[in-house]
């Protein structure tokens, strides 16, 4: 009789003191519930969000090493988004296939799943190598997150317990919260469906304005500048390789720019690259980057210019004048999308468009072996011809007009053109293309007091000296051309022979500038000229 009572007492004083045990509970996952509603503003940034969550549980609940796994839509492994008390290097290890473990298991069968002791359950792999097993023993717990009736991940949890423990409740309670990180996922991906959305409208919104208004390239009428705008907008919206052809000065860096504008990574950078410009070693650096200690000098590490572009578009000018090594490194790039740093073994991935452009013939340079062909072939997947402004006689007037009006705004001077000065800028072969007749503009209209600009105008840009005499009835064609030839050899004279500094004072490349010394057949004066200069020099 005592016995049974004070069994009975015992079991009173049990029950009450658990009763005010699961009401403290629940209070707890009231506060718990609460907080996690609260970060629901975060859900634009859903990894932050998830990361909040666990934090929670955490602190709140003893709940450690909690993870939110994913599916990727790509790949279709589960993918840890978000952990609590794991390292980087701990979450990298936790991919999980489908049919793979604990967490595989809990995805196809989207039912919970107990672990009472991990240390006795073979299907729990623990890939992130967070869980040794010491004395206590560790219980996880998982439950799946479901949206829309299916299973789209995991949300696991580990206890340390001992015998007494019971799962159920807080199986029950991690469902909840797994039903709330479900509709934190499915609003982060309605806003990105209408960022998407908006992303496709501004597209076209940008394709149509890009139509209409008088931007100087897109004002071509011609035949060739109408099959021009009409390939940049069947390519732009696509992820293939362009390769733009043409003379130097035809625009070739607009419409690289262009095309990525009309993309679907008009959000991400536009880098462009001049193969050119570098020597080879420089050039590698600047493509892929170095670490710190690659070379003398390297005293940190640094991106390359294929990391900048990430997502976006990278434009490489002059590829016609890579070296062989350098053509290799390339190829590998356009076949993998990836590299490594110099003076790194680690392989990056870039997700880069790529646009390149050369003024040399790519076919012949195969065919003389200094181009390879396969490399060829990778960047010709859709080629584009930017026609010289000489066979787009017709666009001339449109172009000079763009450029008048845009620099006579950008310096407050309201200047217009005789028709005297423009049937000499049409019938001028502009060897420098768009970029020649930009400077001329912009020249004449700094060195024009009256309201027009005329053709004397015209000649002084070229700085005609004051008291040259040409005869009237002579074709405007040949005066300018005449005109062209002596600001060259001023230039020329002016520094030192150096076609270098002459491009830069003239704001053309060397290129062009070689071009015009051997068109007005001046290559015998400039080696006579700088012959007699080092003369002099060795002298002193």
């Amino acid at each position: 009789m005592g016995q049974r009572l004070a069994l009975h007492s015992g079991r009173h004083v049990y029950c009450f003191t658990a009763g005010i045990m699961e009401k403290n509970i629940g209070r707890l996952e009231l506060k718990v519930l609460y907080e996690i509603s609260r970060i629901i503003g975060k859900a634009l940034h859903l990894d932050q969000a998830l990361e909040a969550v666990l934090e929670i549980l955490s602190d709140s609940l003893e709940m450690k090493r909690a993870t939110v796994t994913l599916k990727d839509e790509e790949t279709g492994d589960l993918v840890i988004r978000a952990s609590h008390n794991l390292t980087p290097q701990e979450k990298k290890r936790g991919i999980y296939r489908r049919d793979e473990g604990v967490t595989g298991l809990i995805f196809r069968t989207a039912k919970p799943f107990v672990v009472p002791d991990i240390s006795r359950e073979p299907l729990f792999l623990n890939k992130t190598g967070a869980r040794p097993i010491e004395k206590g023993r560790i219980s996880f717990l998982g439950v799946p997150v479901v949206l829309h009736g299916s299973a789209i991940g995991v949300l696991s949890v580990d206890r340390l317990f001992g015998n007494e423990i019971s799962f159920e409740e807080d199986i029950r309670f991690l469902s909840i919260v797994a039903t709330l990180i479900a509709q934190f996922v499915s609003l982060n991906r309605q806003v990105k469906a209408r960022e998407e959305q908006l992303r496709r409208e501004n597209l076209s919104l940008r394709a149509e304005i890009s139509a209409r208004t008088r931007h100087f390239f897109m004002v071509g009428k011609s035949l060739a500048m109408m099959e021009v705008q009409r390939l940049i907008m069947k390519v732009a919206s696509s992820k293939a390789s362009v390769l733009l052809l043409g003379e130097s000065g035809t625009g070739k860096t607009l419409v690289a720019r262009i095309i990525h504008e009309l993309s679907n990574r008009a959000g991400r950078p536009f880098v462009k690259v001049n193969c050119a410009s570098l020597p080879e070693n420089l050039l590698e650096s600047e493509w892929f980057g170095y670490e710190k200690g690659a070379f003398t000098g390297a005293v940190k590490s640094r991106p390359g210019r294929f990391e900048e572009a990430e997502g976006g578009t990278i434009f490489l000018d002059e590829v016609g004048e890579l070296t062989p090594s350098l053509q290799a490194k390339l190829l590998r790039f356009l076949q993998e999308r990836e590299f490594e740093r110099l003076g790194s073994n680690r392989t990056r991935k870039v997700d880069a468009r790529i646009v390149a452009a050369t003024n040399r013939d790519l076919m012949e340079a195969v065919s003389k072996g200094t181009f390879r062909e396969d490399l060829f072939y990778r960047l010709n997947v859709f080629p584009i011809q930017v026609p010289p402004l000489r066979e787009r006689i017709e666009d001339i007037p449109a172009l000079v007009n763009y450029f008048l009006d845009r620099t006579t705004r950008e310096y407050g001077r309201k200047r217009n053109l005789t028709s005297r000065a423009m049937d000499a800028l049409v019938k001028y072969e502009w060897p420098g293309n768009v970029r020649e007749m930009e400077n001329l503009i912009e020249r004449a209209v700094l060195i024009t007091d009256d309201a027009e600009i005329d053709l004397a105008h015209i000649e002084a840009c070229f700085q005609q000296s004051a008291n040259r005499i040409m005869p009237e009835d002579q074709a405007c064609l040949s005066r300018l051309e005449e005109m062209e030839k002596r600001e060259v050899v001023a230039a020329l004279e002016r520094n030192r022979w150096v076609q270098s500094q002459t491009a830069r004072e003239l704001g053309l490349t060397l290129r062009q500038v070689g071009y015009r010394i051997k068109k007005f057949g001046l290559d015998r004066l400039v080696e006579e000229r700088r012959s007699r200069r080092l003369s002099i020099g060795k002298k002193k």
